[in-house]
């Protein structure tokens, strides 16, 4: 079964993989998304709004 703990008690090899991924995806974004949003681009984002 996927994603389940196998008879010694370690999580499966897929919910290891999605924990490496998650991790690693962290480590490589988490300082991006940190940023601030830069001005033009809420400027865009606002007049898309007042358009739709």
């Amino acid at each position: 079964m996927q994603g389940t703990v196998n008879g010694r008690g370690a999580a499966a090899p897929e919910a290891a993989f999605d924990l490496w991924l998650q991790r690693g995806l962290h480590q490589m974004f988490d300082d991006v998304m940190r940023e601030p949003i830069p001005e033009e681009l809420l400027r865009l984002i606002e007049q898309d709004r007042e358009q739709g």
